[in-house]
Protein backbone atom coordinates (compact mmCIF):
# COMPACT_ATOMS: atom_id res chain seq x y z
CA UNK A 1 0.00 0.00 0.00
CA UNK A 2 1.44 3.37 -0.97
CA UNK A 3 1.72 6.25 1.47
CA UNK A 4 -1.15 7.95 -0.33
CA UNK A 5 -3.39 4.89 0.06
CA UNK A 6 -2.53 4.54 3.76
CA UNK A 7 -3.85 8.07 4.24
CA UNK A 8 -7.00 7.45 2.18
CA UNK A 9 -9.24 8.20 5.16
CA UNK A 10 -7.53 11.58 5.57
CA UNK A 11 -7.95 12.43 1.86
CA UNK A 12 -11.59 11.42 1.95
CA UNK A 13 -12.15 13.55 5.06
CA UNK A 14 -10.44 16.53 3.41
CA UNK A 15 -12.56 15.99 0.27
CA UNK A 16 -15.67 16.04 2.47
CA UNK A 17 -14.58 19.34 4.03
CA UNK A 18 -13.70 20.80 0.63
CA UNK A 19 -17.02 19.66 -0.79
CA UNK A 20 -19.01 21.30 1.99
CA UNK A 21 -17.02 24.50 1.50
CA UNK A 22 -17.57 24.50 -2.27
CA UNK A 23 -21.27 23.74 -1.85
CA UNK A 24 -21.59 26.68 0.53
CA UNK A 25 -19.48 29.17 -1.41
CA UNK A 26 -20.31 28.11 -4.98
CA UNK A 27 -23.66 26.29 -4.95
CA UNK A 28 -24.22 27.00 -8.63
CA UNK A 29 -21.20 24.88 -9.58
CA UNK A 30 -22.35 21.71 -7.83
CA UNK A 31 -25.92 22.21 -9.03
CA UNK A 32 -24.65 22.45 -12.61
CA UNK A 33 -22.81 19.15 -12.12
CA UNK A 34 -25.96 17.59 -10.65
CA UNK A 35 -27.98 18.71 -13.68
CA UNK A 36 -25.69 16.90 -16.17
CA UNK A 37 -27.83 13.75 -16.36
CA UNK A 38 -28.93 11.35 -19.08
CA UNK A 39 -31.41 8.55 -18.21
CA UNK A 40 -30.86 9.15 -14.47
CA UNK A 41 -27.09 8.68 -14.91
CA UNK A 42 -24.98 11.67 -13.95
CA UNK A 43 -22.41 12.10 -16.70
CA UNK A 44 -19.73 13.77 -14.57
CA UNK A 45 -19.94 11.16 -11.85
CA UNK A 46 -20.10 8.35 -14.44
CA UNK A 47 -16.70 9.45 -15.79
CA UNK A 48 -15.27 9.60 -12.26
CA UNK A 49 -16.67 6.19 -11.34
CA UNK A 50 -15.19 4.66 -14.49
CA UNK A 51 -11.86 6.24 -13.52
CA UNK A 52 -12.16 4.33 -10.22
CA UNK A 53 -13.42 0.99 -11.48
CA UNK A 54 -11.72 0.43 -14.82
CA UNK A 55 -8.08 0.22 -13.56
CA UNK A 56 -9.20 -2.35 -10.99
CA UNK A 57 -10.87 -4.55 -13.59
CA UNK A 58 -7.73 -4.58 -15.73
CA UNK A 59 -6.01 -6.40 -12.85
CA UNK A 60 -8.62 -9.17 -12.73
CA UNK A 61 -7.50 -12.29 -14.62
CA UNK A 62 -10.51 -14.54 -15.14
CA UNK A 63 -8.22 -17.29 -16.34
CA UNK A 64 -7.31 -17.76 -12.68
CA UNK A 65 -10.82 -19.01 -11.89
CA UNK A 66 -9.58 -22.49 -12.81
CA UNK A 67 -7.60 -22.41 -9.55
CA UNK A 68 -10.80 -22.88 -7.56
CA UNK A 69 -10.15 -26.64 -7.21
CA UNK A 70 -6.95 -26.08 -5.20
CA UNK A 71 -8.69 -24.98 -2.01
CA UNK A 72 -12.49 -24.84 -2.38
CA UNK A 73 -13.26 -24.14 1.29
CA UNK A 74 -11.90 -20.60 1.21
CA UNK A 75 -13.94 -19.71 -1.87
CA UNK A 76 -17.10 -21.33 -0.49
CA UNK A 77 -16.80 -19.27 2.71
CA UNK A 78 -16.35 -16.09 0.68
CA UNK A 79 -19.36 -16.77 -1.52
CA UNK A 80 -21.62 -17.85 1.34
CA UNK A 81 -20.80 -14.80 3.46
CA UNK A 82 -20.91 -12.30 0.59
CA UNK A 83 -24.14 -13.43 -1.05
CA UNK A 84 -26.13 -15.31 1.61
CA UNK A 85 -25.33 -13.30 4.75
CA UNK A 86 -23.81 -9.86 4.25
CA UNK A 87 -26.53 -8.08 2.21
CA UNK A 88 -29.24 -9.26 4.58
CA UNK A 89 -27.45 -8.45 7.85
CA UNK A 90 -26.66 -4.97 6.52
CA UNK A 91 -30.31 -4.41 5.66
CA UNK A 92 -31.34 -5.71 9.09
CA UNK A 93 -28.92 -3.42 10.91
CA UNK A 94 -29.97 -0.44 8.78
CA UNK A 95 -33.65 -0.99 9.57
CA UNK A 96 -32.90 -1.63 13.25
CA UNK A 97 -30.96 1.58 13.72
CA UNK A 98 -32.70 4.01 11.40
CA UNK A 99 -36.27 2.85 11.93
CA UNK A 100 -35.96 2.24 15.67
CA UNK A 101 -32.79 3.14 17.59
CA UNK A 102 -32.15 6.46 15.83
CA UNK A 103 -35.81 7.21 15.07
CA UNK A 104 -36.06 10.09 17.59
CA UNK A 105 -33.27 11.99 15.80
CA UNK A 106 -33.83 11.16 12.10
CA UNK A 107 -36.87 11.96 9.98
CA UNK A 108 -38.52 8.90 8.38
CA UNK A 109 -37.74 10.08 4.84
CA UNK A 110 -34.05 10.51 5.71
CA UNK A 111 -34.00 7.15 7.51
CA UNK A 112 -35.29 5.42 4.37
CA UNK A 113 -32.54 7.03 2.30
CA UNK A 114 -29.76 6.02 4.71
CA UNK A 115 -31.16 2.49 4.80
CA UNK A 116 -31.08 2.34 1.00
CA UNK A 117 -27.45 3.50 0.91
CA UNK A 118 -26.39 0.87 3.43
CA UNK A 119 -28.22 -1.85 1.49
CA UNK A 120 -26.21 -0.87 -1.60
CA UNK A 121 -22.99 -1.11 0.41
CA UNK A 122 -23.93 -4.49 1.83
CA UNK A 123 -24.72 -5.98 -1.57
CA UNK A 124 -21.36 -4.97 -3.13
CA UNK A 125 -18.43 -7.09 -1.88
CA UNK A 126 -14.93 -5.75 -2.37
CA UNK A 127 -13.28 -5.99 -5.78
CA UNK A 128 -10.08 -3.96 -5.74
CA UNK A 129 -8.92 -2.98 -2.28
CA UNK A 130 -8.95 -6.62 -1.19
CA UNK A 131 -5.71 -7.04 -3.16
CA UNK A 132 -4.18 -4.47 -0.82
CA UNK A 133 -5.53 -6.19 2.30
CA UNK A 134 -4.36 -9.56 0.94
CA UNK A 135 -0.87 -8.24 0.41
CA UNK A 136 -0.72 -6.74 3.90
CA UNK A 137 -1.71 -10.09 5.45
CA UNK A 138 0.66 -12.09 3.21
CA UNK A 139 -2.27 -13.70 1.45
CA UNK A 140 -2.02 -15.98 -1.55
CA UNK A 141 -2.23 -13.52 -4.49
CA UNK A 142 -3.40 -16.12 -7.02
CA UNK A 143 -6.16 -17.43 -4.79
CA UNK A 144 -7.23 -13.89 -3.91
CA UNK A 145 -7.53 -13.27 -7.64
CA UNK A 146 -9.75 -16.35 -7.95
CA UNK A 147 -12.00 -15.11 -5.12
CA UNK A 148 -12.33 -11.64 -6.62
CA UNK A 149 -12.89 -12.96 -10.14
CA UNK A 150 -15.70 -15.32 -9.09
CA UNK A 151 -17.27 -12.57 -6.96
CA UNK A 152 -17.27 -10.20 -9.91
CA UNK A 153 -18.90 -12.76 -12.17
CA UNK A 154 -21.63 -13.38 -9.60
CA UNK A 155 -22.08 -9.65 -9.04
CA UNK A 156 -23.09 -9.12 -12.66
CA UNK A 157 -26.20 -11.27 -12.22
CA UNK A 158 -26.87 -11.09 -8.45
CA UNK A 159 -26.34 -7.46 -7.47
CA UNK A 160 -29.46 -5.95 -9.05
CA UNK A 161 -31.92 -8.66 -7.89
CA UNK A 162 -30.63 -8.63 -4.31
CA UNK A 163 -30.72 -4.84 -4.09
CA UNK A 164 -34.20 -4.71 -5.61
CA UNK A 165 -35.46 -7.37 -3.20
CA UNK A 166 -34.04 -5.67 -0.11
CA UNK A 167 -35.19 -2.21 -1.15
CA UNK A 168 -38.63 -3.69 -1.75
CA UNK A 169 -38.67 -5.29 1.69
CA UNK A 170 -37.94 -1.88 3.20
CA UNK A 171 -40.77 -0.30 1.15
CA UNK A 172 -38.45 1.85 -0.95
CA UNK A 173 -39.51 2.31 -4.57
CA UNK A 174 -37.14 0.51 -6.94
CA UNK A 175 -36.68 1.99 -10.45
CA UNK A 176 -35.66 -1.29 -12.10
CA UNK A 177 -34.56 0.28 -15.37
CA UNK A 178 -32.11 2.59 -13.62
CA UNK A 179 -30.81 -0.21 -11.38
CA UNK A 180 -30.16 -2.54 -14.29
CA UNK A 181 -28.59 0.27 -16.35
CA UNK A 182 -26.28 1.20 -13.47
CA UNK A 183 -25.27 -2.45 -12.97
CA UNK A 184 -24.45 -2.82 -16.66
CA UNK A 185 -22.57 0.49 -16.76
CA UNK A 186 -20.54 0.07 -13.57
CA UNK A 187 -20.09 -3.72 -13.36
CA UNK A 188 -20.68 -5.51 -16.66
CA UNK A 189 -18.98 -3.06 -19.01
CA UNK A 190 -15.83 -2.63 -16.87
CA UNK A 191 -15.64 -6.42 -16.55
CA UNK A 192 -15.70 -6.66 -20.33
CA UNK A 193 -13.27 -3.79 -20.82
CA UNK A 194 -10.74 -5.24 -18.35
CA UNK A 195 -9.98 -8.50 -20.20
CA UNK A 196 -9.98 -6.69 -23.57
CA UNK A 197 -7.39 -4.26 -22.22
CA UNK A 198 -5.29 -7.14 -20.84
CA UNK A 199 -5.34 -8.83 -24.24
CA UNK A 200 -4.34 -5.61 -26.03
CA UNK A 201 -1.52 -4.90 -23.58
CA UNK A 202 -0.13 -8.41 -23.80
CA UNK A 203 2.29 -9.56 -21.10
CA UNK A 204 2.28 -9.04 -17.34
CA UNK A 205 4.92 -6.30 -17.44
CA UNK A 206 2.79 -4.17 -19.77
CA UNK A 207 -0.32 -4.78 -17.68
CA UNK A 208 1.50 -3.82 -14.47
CA UNK A 209 2.88 -0.67 -16.08
CA UNK A 210 -0.58 0.34 -17.32
CA UNK A 211 -2.10 -0.30 -13.88
CA UNK A 212 0.58 1.80 -12.21
CA UNK A 213 -0.20 4.71 -14.53
CA UNK A 214 -3.96 4.36 -14.15
CA UNK A 215 -4.10 3.76 -10.40
CA UNK A 216 -3.67 7.43 -9.38
CA UNK A 217 -6.70 8.31 -11.51
CA UNK A 218 -8.73 5.82 -9.51
CA UNK A 219 -7.97 7.70 -6.30
CA UNK A 220 -8.61 11.04 -8.03
CA UNK A 221 -11.99 9.77 -9.17
CA UNK A 222 -12.91 8.67 -5.66
CA UNK A 223 -11.86 11.92 -4.01
CA UNK A 224 -13.55 14.09 -6.66
CA UNK A 225 -16.78 12.09 -6.30
CA UNK A 226 -16.72 12.52 -2.54
CA UNK A 227 -16.19 16.26 -2.91
CA UNK A 228 -19.16 16.54 -5.30
CA UNK A 229 -21.41 14.50 -3.00
CA UNK A 230 -20.55 16.56 0.03
CA UNK A 231 -20.89 19.76 -1.97
CA UNK A 232 -24.53 18.86 -2.51
CA UNK A 233 -24.99 17.63 1.07
CA UNK A 234 -23.27 20.63 2.66
CA UNK A 235 -26.35 22.29 4.14
CA UNK A 236 -27.57 19.04 5.71
CA UNK A 237 -24.16 18.23 7.16
CA UNK A 238 -23.66 21.71 8.64
CA UNK A 239 -27.13 21.61 10.14
CA UNK A 240 -26.78 18.02 11.47
CA UNK A 241 -23.11 17.05 11.85
CA UNK A 242 -23.95 14.00 13.97
CA UNK A 243 -25.60 12.30 11.01
CA UNK A 244 -22.20 11.06 9.79
CA UNK A 245 -21.53 9.38 13.14
CA UNK A 246 -25.00 7.83 13.20
CA UNK A 247 -24.58 6.35 9.72
CA UNK A 248 -21.19 4.95 10.72
CA UNK A 249 -22.59 2.92 13.64
CA UNK A 250 -24.29 0.10 11.67
CA UNK A 251 -21.41 0.07 9.18
CA UNK A 252 -18.92 -0.55 11.99
CA UNK A 253 -21.03 -3.30 13.55
CA UNK A 254 -21.50 -4.95 10.16
CA UNK A 255 -17.80 -4.77 9.28
CA UNK A 256 -16.48 -6.35 12.47
CA UNK A 257 -19.33 -8.86 12.60
CA UNK A 258 -18.83 -10.09 9.03
CA UNK A 259 -15.08 -10.39 9.55
CA UNK A 260 -15.62 -12.41 12.73
CA UNK A 261 -18.00 -14.76 10.92
CA UNK A 262 -15.81 -15.36 7.85
CA UNK A 263 -12.52 -15.54 9.77
CA UNK A 264 -14.08 -17.82 12.39
CA UNK A 265 -15.45 -20.17 9.72
CA UNK A 266 -12.05 -20.28 8.02
CA UNK A 267 -10.41 -21.14 11.35
CA UNK A 268 -12.99 -23.83 12.13
CA UNK A 269 -12.56 -25.40 8.67
CA UNK A 270 -8.76 -25.24 9.00
CA UNK A 271 -8.25 -23.04 5.97
CA UNK A 272 -4.60 -21.88 5.70
CA UNK A 273 -4.06 -18.29 6.82
CA UNK A 274 -2.82 -17.14 3.39
CA UNK A 275 -6.33 -17.94 2.11
CA UNK A 276 -8.36 -17.33 5.29
CA UNK A 277 -7.31 -13.69 5.75
CA UNK A 278 -8.22 -12.47 2.23
CA UNK A 279 -11.36 -14.63 2.38
CA UNK A 280 -12.56 -12.66 5.42
CA UNK A 281 -11.40 -9.32 4.01
CA UNK A 282 -13.47 -9.62 0.82
CA UNK A 283 -16.73 -9.82 2.75
CA UNK A 284 -15.76 -7.17 5.25
CA UNK A 285 -14.66 -4.60 2.68
CA UNK A 286 -17.08 -3.08 0.16
CA UNK A 287 -17.04 -2.28 -3.54
CA UNK A 288 -17.88 1.26 -2.52
CA UNK A 289 -17.30 2.63 -6.02
CA UNK A 290 -20.27 0.60 -7.26
CA UNK A 291 -22.40 1.47 -4.23
CA UNK A 292 -21.74 5.19 -4.68
CA UNK A 293 -22.48 5.05 -8.41
CA UNK A 294 -25.75 3.15 -8.04
CA UNK A 295 -26.91 5.32 -5.12
CA UNK A 296 -26.40 8.41 -7.29
CA UNK A 297 -28.18 6.78 -10.24
CA UNK A 298 -31.16 5.58 -8.21
CA UNK A 299 -31.66 8.41 -5.74
CA UNK A 300 -29.63 11.40 -6.95
CA UNK A 301 -26.39 13.15 -6.11
CA UNK A 302 -27.86 15.02 -3.14
CA UNK A 303 -29.66 12.03 -1.64
CA UNK A 304 -29.20 10.52 1.78
CA UNK A 305 -28.48 7.19 0.10
CA UNK A 306 -25.46 8.66 -1.68
CA UNK A 307 -24.30 10.23 1.57
CA UNK A 308 -24.51 6.87 3.37
CA UNK A 309 -22.35 5.15 0.76
CA UNK A 310 -19.69 7.85 1.08
CA UNK A 311 -19.64 7.43 4.86
CA UNK A 312 -18.82 3.80 4.08
CA UNK A 313 -15.72 5.01 2.23
CA UNK A 314 -14.66 7.12 5.21
CA UNK A 315 -15.09 4.25 7.68
CA UNK A 316 -13.61 1.46 5.60
CA UNK A 317 -9.89 2.18 5.58
CA UNK A 318 -9.29 2.51 9.35
CA UNK A 319 -11.54 -0.50 10.00
CA UNK A 320 -9.72 -2.65 7.46
CA UNK A 321 -6.30 -1.63 8.74
CA UNK A 322 -7.34 -2.67 12.27
CA UNK A 323 -8.49 -6.05 10.93
CA UNK A 324 -5.24 -6.48 8.97
CA UNK A 325 -3.36 -6.00 12.24
CA UNK A 326 -5.59 -8.56 13.99
CA UNK A 327 -5.20 -11.09 11.18
CA UNK A 328 -1.42 -10.74 11.28
CA UNK A 329 -1.33 -11.22 15.07
CA UNK A 330 -3.39 -14.43 14.81
CA UNK A 331 -1.56 -16.01 11.85
CA UNK A 332 0.14 -18.65 14.00
CA UNK A 333 -3.22 -20.10 15.08
CA UNK A 334 -4.02 -21.26 11.56
CA UNK A 335 -2.68 -24.44 9.94
CA UNK A 336 0.41 -24.25 7.81
CA UNK A 337 -0.26 -24.47 4.05
CA UNK A 338 0.29 -27.81 2.43
CA UNK A 339 3.67 -28.17 0.77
Amino acid sequence: MSGFERLLTLWVALAMIAGVAIGTLAPGLVQAIAAAEVASINLVVAVLIWAMVYPMMVNVDFGAVAGIARQPRGLLITLAVNWMVKPFTMALLAVLFFDHVFAPWIAPADAAQYTAGLILLGAAPCTAMVFVWSQLTRGDPTYTLVQVSVNDLIMVVAFAPIVAFLLGVTDISVPWETLVLATVLYVALPLIAGPITRRVLGGKAAIDAFSARAKPWSMVGLIATVAILFGLQGEVILARPLVIALIAVPILIQSYGIFALAYGLAYALRVPHRIAAPCAMIGTSNFFELAVAVAISLFGLNSGAALATVVGVLVEVPVMLSLVAFANRTRARFPEPAA
